[in-house]
């Protein structure tokens, strides 16, 4: 078995514009990323880089316009069935209960239903939602629906768990308590994970590798940092870390000019 859980070889992507079709975006040029089984990688890189394309390929949910992805060592074809992918809005079903959604996806693998309804519960009862399984999306508070969406990834039990800015809309401390309960949970099995964030301190916080995206068109990967802070970690506690701030700045020193380009060209569409 292949070392690497997740492997995106040279991969491209060009878009073609619906109003000319002559008119084509490379979104992703010759990008090779690859993720062991275990270890967790964050993605960072400015606004509108490229980064939820790469997880969007790495689902099978994209295919690109040239190179390979495999899985595990094996070459993708169609959906990563070995993946579950936690999105930046929450997949929830408004018109299902919380225990409801957290036990769809094991329903559609043909687990009976008393058995989902089992592996539901004690998956809620993991993300600290026991006794909230009857409310409705609607009657959650922002981070609940995030703790429910993360049962309702994880319950599947995915080799490898995609993550795309899934905390960005929450507030500061709710965002660190969902950091350090992804933490836990993904030190309990070690799965791989390949996380998509804007924010640099996160990145870092929860990391083994940090991968650094170009601004677009065309984005690559221009810097890749290992993050050897010792586990666990708190993502409070440890940006107090000298290491954590050595860290920050090499990062930085290496993201400051490419968010800098992104920003400018978000200004020029605007424009």
């Amino acid at each position: 078995m292949s070392d690497y859980a997740l492997e995106l070889l040279d991969i491209t992507c060009t878009f073609r514009s619906k109003d000319d079709l002559s008119q084509r975006y490379t979104a992703v040029a010759d990008t090779t990323l690859r993720i062991r089984a275990g270890e967790f990688v964050s993605v960072v890189g400015p606004t509108g880089c490229g980064k939820s394309t790469l997880l969007n390929v790495g689902a099978g949910l994209l295919e690109p316009s040239s190179g390979t992805i495999k899985v595990f060592g094996e070459s993708l074809v169609g959906i990563n069935r070995r993946a579950g992918y936690m999105f930046q809005s929450e997949a929830l079903m408004p018109w299902r209960s919380t225990l409801d959604n957290v036990m769809v996806g094991l329903q559609y693998r043909g687990v009976p239903d008393a058995d989902a309804r089992t592996q539901g519960e004690a998956w809620l009862a993991r993300v600290g939602l026991s006794g909230f399984g009857d409310r409705y999306p609607h009657q959650l508070s922002g981070g609940m629906r995030k703790r429910a969406a993360l049962a309702q990834t994880l319950a599947l039990d995915p080799d490898i768990i995609l993550m795309d800015e899934p905390f960005s809309a929450l507030d500061v401390q709710t965002r660190q308590l969902m950091e350090n309960e992804v933490l836990e949970l993904w030190a309990a099995k070690k799965k791989a994970v390949l996380f998509i964030t804007h924010d640099l301190d996160e990145a870092i916080a929860m990391s083994d590798r940090v991968v650094v995206l170009s601004a677009g068109p065309a984005t690559h990967p221009i810097g890749e940092f290992s993050i050897d802070l010792p586990r666990p970690r708190d993502v409070a506690e440890v940006r107090t870390d000298a290491r954590f701030v050595e860290l920050h700045t090499q990062i930085w020193n290496v993201l400051r000019d490419e968010v800098l380009k992104g920003y400018a060209q978000q200004l020029k569409k605007a424009a």
